[in-house]
């Protein structure tokens, strides 16, 4: 499941951003790559260890987690450490797979799912569009600056040359509660069903009420501790 969240940072907020990472420093992308990935791997990432790196780093982490479609889609048990990436005029990242697992001890995480919350306007630059392949389809993608594009780890992906600009984008990985693709799907149809229904029903109306139920005894069979 692809899913595209628009708008998660509003045009003040990445106006904001964007003068932060103007003071940042900037090294090799690859450095945090894996083995296969670096081989492949050509931009470069935000050093967000300094002070300012510390707080952009919070304000990103709070405005994804925050967002309710990015809840109720990836059923967030862990979010990897971000990365701000930038790729220059003939930078890009070629076809690989995430890694299956990132950091050790009580931080290890799975990767279920990957994200890219964009923060160039794609008027920005030509090329760089993130390219996915999955379930048997390629799909392009190139989001307006604000807007988030969640899918899963296990497909192969690739961002395209950039031939103008600079694309920079901000970038996670999602350990899920609920392991498959499939159950994640059918909860975030649930959540989108019962937000429709309070449009127009009280929360207290019998099918609020057993949705509700419903819901959440899906979730105790489904969820991992």
């Amino acid at each position: 499941m692809l899913i595209t969240i628009p708008g998660l940072l509003g045009p003040q907020a990445l106006s904001e951003i964007r003068s932060t990472l103007d003071t940042v420093g900037w090294r090799d992308g690859r450095i945090t790559a894996g083995a296969q990935a670096a081989r492949v791997k050509n931009n470069k990432q935000a050093d967000l260890s300094t002070r300012s790196g510390v707080a952009l780093h919070k304000r990103l982490h709070d405005a994804i987690t925050g967002n309710a479609i990015f809840e109720a889609a990836a059923q967030p048990k862990k979010l990897s450490r971000l990365m701000v990436s930038k790729a220059c005029e003939g930078e890009g990242y070629g076809t690989h797979v995430d890694n299956v697992l990132m950091r050790s001890g009580e931080d290890r995480l799975r990767t279920d799912l990957s994200f890219t919350l964009f923060l160039s306007q794609p008027s920005d630059y030509d090329g760089g569009e993130l390219t996915i392949d999955w379930a048997g389809m390629v799909h392009s993608m190139k989001l307006e600056a604000g807007s988030l594009l969640l899918y899963p780890s296990t497909s192969l992906h690739r961002v395209e040359t950039v031939t103008r600009g600079e694309r920079i984008v901000c970038v996670g990985w999602v350990e899920s509660l609920v392991r498959t693709a499939e159950q994640r799907e059918i909860l975030f149809d649930l959540e989108n069903l019962r937000a429709t229904l309070g449009q127009s029903l009280p929360h207290d109306a019998p099918e609020q009420l057993a949705l509700a139920k419903i819901a959440a005894n899906i979730r105790r069979l489904w969820v991992e501790n």
